[in-house]
């Protein structure tokens, strides 16, 4: 399916553009002392939280169980990180915070718990479930007349999982046209690269197999994923995927397409170089 061109202006892009690219340095202030983070997939998906939280999404911080909001599902937990920056730059907390990420009892724990953290819809870390709860909500909504959507983002190497499969066929035959699943497709999972391990493609031939609308859409343009989401939100009478093509590591040389950056700490002068490329990027 092509999106259609949203009418979002050129000069609102450049301030999408600029955000993604602070939450992108943000993410790396997380790992600045040395905590060992989930890097790569964190910083993969930074332009996607962009347009959902800054452009699409319908949700207010000051009231994050407002019952008629959006919800978004991180069912890759593991990349917590690049949500709670993203939660905190859209102000559900204050950016301070940030500094206590997997601190004793701090709200933002190596995995996101939704008793814990403002913003956050689901628990997850155990891979796979997270596309199971998001079509039990948008049943709950047809069920309570609301008109919410529901937001899915899972990761390429998730969907070894069984239970994806399960969820997808699910959704498919509750023609769940408010639900929307995006998938992070960096071909890199923690073992190695998903296509060595168990191969996806054709990916977007599967979804559509099993009863679902495909939108692919380039996950590092602001461009492409407004037209994705614009398009997804038109789509009746079916769920919907954006298949987003993404980078591991996304924005610094040195972790990009690098497995060995899936989840690792890294040393003071591996930050400052990685907080360089981020700038020179913006310049």
């Amino acid at each position: 399916m092509r999106p259609e061109r949203t009418t979002v202006s050129q000069e609102q892009i450049i301030e999408l553009e600029e955000k993604a690219r602070e939450i992108r340095g943000r993410i790396l202030d997380l790992g600045a002392c040395g905590k060992k983070i989930h890097y790569g997939g964190s910083l993969s998906m930074v332009e996607i939280l962009t347009v959902l939280y800054f452009q699409t999404l319908r949700h207010d911080p000051r009231r994050p169980s407002w019952e008629d909001r959006d919800r978004f599902l991180l069912s890759k937990g593991h990349s917590c990180p690049g949500l709670y920056v993203v939660l905190a730059e859209a102000g559900y907390f204050p950016r301070e915070i940030l500094a206590t990420f997997r601190e004793l009892d701090t709200i933002l724990q190596g995995h996101p718990d939704r008793k814990k953290t403002p913003g956050v819809e689901i628990t997850s870390g155990s891979l796979g479930q997270g596309l199971s709860q998001g079509v039990g909500i948008a049943l709950g909504a047809r069920m309570d007349s609301k008109s919410y959507r529901v937001y899915v983002l899972i990761g390429d190497g998730e969907m070894d999982e069984g239970q994806i499969w399960e969820a997808m066929l699910a959704a498919a035959h509750y023609n769940l046209d408010n639900l929307t699943v995006i998938v992070d497709r960096n071909r890199i999972q923690s073992a190695g690269f998903t296509e060595d391990i168990i191969r996806l493609e054709p990916l977007a031939d599967k979804w559509k197999a099993l009863g679902w609308a495909v939108v692919e859409a380039d996950g590092h343009s602001i461009h492409s994923l407004l037209d994705a989401f614009t398009a997804v939100q038109r789509i009746q009478g079916q769920p919907s995927v954006i298949i987003a093509n993404t980078i591991k590591g996304k924005g610094v040389s040195f972790m990009e397409n690098k497995i060995a950056f899936h989840t690792t700490a890294i040393n003071p002068e591996q930050y400052r170089d990685a907080i360089c490329q981020i700038k020179r990027e913006g310049n």
